[in-house]
């Protein structure tokens, strides 16, 4: 077995600035005022809750760090651990506004594990309810989404804003 060392490419993986080039981080450098028309339901320290602008299901969200890296393994400890908080805010207000049954949630780091954006690691919510996949997904492949991304995030926001009175977010 050969090995092609490339040592150059180490501080691309250590990158943890924002990437002109990447659609999260350039969303997430818009700025605060441009959250809704950007689906970003929250802002944290090390981490958001984005609406997934290509649902699964509807309700799908994405936690994504603020750090530019391709896998978790480069990501701070105090990134990883607001993840997983963000994780959790994101299945309460899931939970109070769509009502799901059930959740898938993962990670693909990598683009041959099927990350669309594999340069930049995040996390995928997606709600589930019972009998959720039918013909239409099965033979046509298509999917339907029952509701406009804009009145998702009004309704999560407003669910956020209710979290929020009760635990310090």
């Amino acid at each position: 077995m050969e090995r092609l060392w490339s040592p150059w490419r180490m501080p691309y993986l250590l990158n943890s600035e924002p990437c002109a080039d990447c659609v999260f981080c350039s969303k997430l450098s818009a700025g605060p005022e441009h959250d809704r028309d950007n689906l970003i339901i929250h802002r944290g320290r090390h981490a958001a809750i984005f609406i997934n602008l290509y649902p699964y299901n509807n309700g799908h969200l994405m936690v994504i760090p603020y750090a530019h890296v391709p896998t978790t393994e480069y990501l701070p400890v105090e990134a990883l651990t607001e993840m997983m908080e963000l994780l959790n805010v994101g299945i309460a207000i899931l939970r109070a506004v769509v009502k799901p049954h059930g959740f898938n949630v993962g990670i693909n780091m990598g683009k041959s594990a099927g990350a669309g954006i594999h340069e930049h690691v995040h996390l995928h919510v997606v709600p589930r309810w019972d009998g959720d996949t039918n013909f239409l997904q099965v033979c046509a492949q298509t999917r339907v989404i029952p509701e406009l991304l804009p009145e998702t995030y009004d309704k999560l926001a407003a669910a956020l804003k209710e979290l929020n009175a009760d635990e310090d977010l």
